[in-house]
């Protein structure tokens, strides 16, 4: 018998039939003898449904009212959930976040996880109920109603594995697992059966879409092993595959990794903007003053490439922002054109981020050398470059993306 905390997105929830569904693969783990939590996201498109009357309510709303609106539409689906399991002779009870309690920062839209005292669901467990819990929401010093932002459910699932000492937190999606690269892309790409913590942190922030970067965050620090399934899959289909696990990926330590490939995946990410300021002085602090006023005004710099003009006295530094950052991080710059001394500021929208990752890099030279070879093969220019231990970043021109992750996908050996 485990402990299993099973979280189910907006497309497993998105009407009356998946959520039926959704209580099939419940039941199935009830029946099998598991301690069961589930974690279940607003019905497909709900959460926009009522960003959207915020909005048209008032263009600027008070934080917490918004977080009182759009925390209902997972209050609405643990509801309807529990009362489906209920009608399948499965004894459940919805739970929303204020109630556990799940205690976040003050930050309302965008909220952290605190603390979660565990002991009533645990209790509740070992009696043998199933907790249906609201994901995305939880309960800010203020006494009122916070929501951890877009996404947060998977953070909600993979912090309320933690505090129950879950053995597994499986996360219930519209794919079967985490692929090589996007199948969309690379027909080729394959599943991978299981992926360490630090490479699915690098392919979540680096375009990957499956998971919210912040709940594998949670899931490496606090060491909670997490299974990527389809939702679509026949709850009666048979659950045991390879390693005794039902089709999907499983995120875990790297000491639980059989074999470790140089290169695991290819990421890319389409919401970037480059940004070059030109002939800046070249002097101590010149970095500080780009830099330090984009901090200010919250705006994330990534990949950074500096060169020194032929005489010294100058240089050019480019960097990439998050596209929906472009305007603004422009105009910090040119509100302090004067302070920074720069000549001319250019910018970017039809750029792409390609990343090779894998632990396997550690231990294996010439995999970037590999890298830009291949994209020179295809005539593909690199406009800048990031590393760190497990990843290579190149920056390239949007209109080769499709070309770049097929070429870096087969180079490395990644081709089903």
């Amino acid at each position: 018998m485990a402990r299993l905390v099973m979280k189910f997105g907006g497309t497993s929830v998105a009407d009356l039939d998946r959520i039926r569904n959704v209580a099939r693969h419940v039941k199935r783990e009830v029946d099998a003898g598991h301690e069961v939590a589930v974690v279940v996201s607003a019905m497909a498109g709900q959460t926009n449904t009522l960003v959207g009357y915020c909005r048209d309510a008032a263009p600027l709303h008070d934080a917490r009212e918004y977080d009182a609106v759009v925390a209902s539409g997972e209050q609405v689906t643990s509801g309807l959930l529990a009362i489906a399991l209920q009608e399948m002779g499965v004894n459940a009870r919805s739970w929303q976040g204020w109630q556990i309690p799940i205690r976040t920062d003050e930050s309302h839209g965008a909220a952290r996880i605190r603390e979660i005292d565990g002991a009533v669901l645990i209790e509740r467990l070992k009696q043998g109920q199933v907790a249906v819990v609201a994901g995305f929401q939880g309960l800010a010093p203020d006494n009122r109603i916070s929501t951890l932002g877009r996404g947060g459910s998977d953070t909600s699932a993979v912090a309320i594995a933690a505090a129950i000492q879950a053995d597994r937190c499986d996360i219930y999606t519209d794919v079967d697992g985490v692929y090589t690269t996007d199948p969309r892309i690379v027909p080729k790409a394959r599943r991978l059966d299981r992926i360490a913590f630090e490479e699915m942190l690098e392919m979540a922030s680096l375009g990957a879409k499956v998971l919210q970067v912040r709940s594998v965050e949670m899931a490496m620090v606090h060491g909670v092993r997490t299974f990527v399934r389809s939702s679509f899959d026949d709850p009666d289909a048979p659950q045991t595959g390879k390693d005794g696990l039902p089709p999907g990926t499983l995120i875990c330590d790297e000491d639980e990794l059989v074999e470790q490939q140089v290169v695991t995946g290819i990421a890319f990410a389409k919401d970037e903007a480059q940004i070059s300021i030109r002939n800046v002085a070249d002097k101590p602090g010149v970095a500080a003053s780009v830099f330090g006023p984009l901090s200010d005004a919250n705006i994330n710099v990534d990949m950074i490439v500096q060169n020194i003009s032929p005489d010294g006295k100058t240089t050019d530094i480019t960097f990439t922002v998050p596209e929906s950052e472009y305007d603004r991080a422009l105009k910090v710059l040119e509100d302090r054109r004067e302070a920074i001394g720069f000549a001319a500021l250019e910018g970017a929208r039809d750029v792409v981020k390609v990343s090779v990752i894998g632990i396997g890099m550690r231990s294996h030279a010439g995999v970037a050398a590999q890298c830009f070879r291949g994209l020179a093969e295809k005539g593909i220019n690199i406009r800048a470059i990031t590393t760190s231990e497990i990843k290579i970043s190149v920056l390239i021109d949007s209109a080769y993306t499709e070309l770049a992750v097929r070429t870096l996908h087969s180079l490395y050996g990644l081709d089903g």
